[in-house]
């Protein structure tokens, strides 16, 4: 994988036919020194846009971004470029890896404000919402065949709707869970839950975390607090599903236009108190490295799909995957991951799609999610992948995306000041035992001065 500063020098001489501004190349520099809506199916169906008309006129030259994710990750992509490349002529692919997080995000809106945008892009899925409504990307259900649409897991078309349009689509998904040592909880007499129907309880969690404390394990859950840090979104994809759980919200889910009496609301005021609780009675490993559970001082990791590798390596036969806790309201679990998007004003939509179509083949997810462990996107690729079969070890993951057990997060363009304001508050809570309430309440406020500054983000000037 190429250093940041080298995959800005790409960038520069791939796009030599559409210069980059002297503003970007600055801000992308400094950037890198630095370190640094309720829509349903329904409304999915739409197919007003004309981004793809089925046809390709001559050869296109389409050029992608692609965050500098896993070494694997990486790797297998740009040999997925080579291999289209190869298999036609009519579509020519270059793509440039840039710096992942909050860097890369920057880039972006750098390149959006100087229109030196590539021609297909790719984004973390919560992003799609913001880049949607600025008009930064445009919907694609022109371009979907019926049959792609049916094989796309449903959380893979939730993800990537926004004002009953699809504008993203993913090659792979996300999952989250508790792994748990099962040999550790049949000796303490714990049950160990089947599936999302009868996950454990807060309240019962709480006992089983006393129990295994009890017997030995002084911080008997891992819960990646080193990863809680402000600008991280390790803290909001991790734990909004507990405050949904407790039938609490991160925002209006009707009108997205107060996080007031939501966030800071009730059952979110109850979640992470509760969460709270268990950190200050010693019950959570403290954040010193993320490695609790391989090295055995935990036996239960709230984390997700990614730590499935590491955990069967250091215990074979010994992990299984079990629901979050239920807060009230059901047990609910986390879902999205990295999206496709075509940007405004790019290549010609069918070229785009050619390459997309490619990458979304069975046999490429596959690929892909046998290189970055994560979890196929379509119910074809799927088939291909054992552990998500049933009985598979991961079977779990699959079973909560197509039962209604995940949520997208927020669906709305406020959703980077909402994550910001929510990662900034969590390791309050959890680790400098603030107020939970009083947090909250800080964050709400964060939350709708970005609402009162964009005028509620209204959609099409409404």
């Amino acid at each position: 994988m190429k250093a940041p500063l080298e995959n800005v020098g790409e960038f520069a001489r791939v796009r030599g036919r559409r210069a980059l501004a002297s503003g970007l190349v600055a801000a992308a520099l400094l950037l890198v020194a630095c370190g640094g809506a309720g829509d349903g199916d329904k409304g999915e169906r739409a197919r007003t846009d004309t981004t793809c008309d089925g046809r390709i006129d001559g050869t296109a030259q389409v050029t992608v971004w692609f965050h500098a994710g896993p070494s694997a990750e990486s790797t297998t992509l740009r040999r997925q470029v080579q291999d289209f490349n190869t298999s036609q002529r009519q579509v020519r692919v270059e793509v440039v890896t840039l710096p992942e997080q909050r860097p890369y995000n920057e880039l972006v809106l750098s390149a959006a404000a100087s229109g030196d945008l590539p021609d297909l892009l790719d984004f973390d899925g919560p992003r799609l919402y913001s880049y949607a409504w600025s008009g930064r990307i445009k919907p694609i259900d022109s371009c979907l065949s019926d049959g792609l649409r049916e094989d796309l897991l449903p959380s893979i078309r939730q993800q990537g709707t926004y004002a009953g349009r699809l504008y993203g689509i993913g090659t792979f998904d996300s999952g989250l869970g508790l792994y748990v040592r099962p040999s550790v909880l049949k000796k303490a007499g714990i049950r160990i839950p089947e599936g999302p129907a009868d996950a454990w309880t807060a309240g019962e969690f709480t006992g089983i975390l006393r129990t295994l404390r009890g017997a030995g394990y002084r911080h008997p859950l891992d819960m990646g607090l080193v990863h809680a840090r402000p600008g991280e979104e390790w803290s909001t994809y991790g734990f909004a599903p507990a405050v949904w759980s407790a039938g609490g919200e991160l925002i209006d889910p009707r009108t997205f236009r107060t996080a007031d009496g939501f966030l800071n609301g009730p059952a979110s005021v109850r979640a992470l108190t509760t969460l709270q609780n268990w950190a200050g009675e010693g019950l959570v490993e403290p954040g010193r490295n993320d490695q609790a559970f391989d090295q055995g001082r935990s036996v239960i990791s709230w984390t997700g799909h990614w730590r499935y590798p590491d955990y069967a390596e250091h215990f074979p036969g010994d992990v299984t995957i079990v629901p979050l806790p239920d807060f009230g309201e059901g047990t609910v679990t986390g879902m999205g991951s990295w999206q496709w998007g075509l940007t405004s004003g790019g290549a010609d939509g069918d070229a785009v799609w050619r390459f997309l179509t490619y990458l979304l083949k069975p046999d490429q997810i596959h690929r892909m999610t046998e290189a970055n462990g994560a979890i196929p996107a379509t119910d074809s690729a799927v088939k291909l992948s054992p552990e998500y079969a049933e009985g598979g070890a991961e079977h779990l993951f699959i079973e909560q995306l197509r039962g209604g057990v995940a949520r997208p997060r927020p669906r709305t363009p406020a959703y980077p000041a909402i994550t910001e304001a929510f990662s900034r508050a969590f390791p309050k809570i959890m680790i400098d035992r603030a107020p939970v309430k009083a947090t909250l309440d800080e964050a709400v406020e964060a939350i709708d001065k970005d609402l009162a500054a964009h005028d509620g983000y209204p959609r099409n000037g409404s």
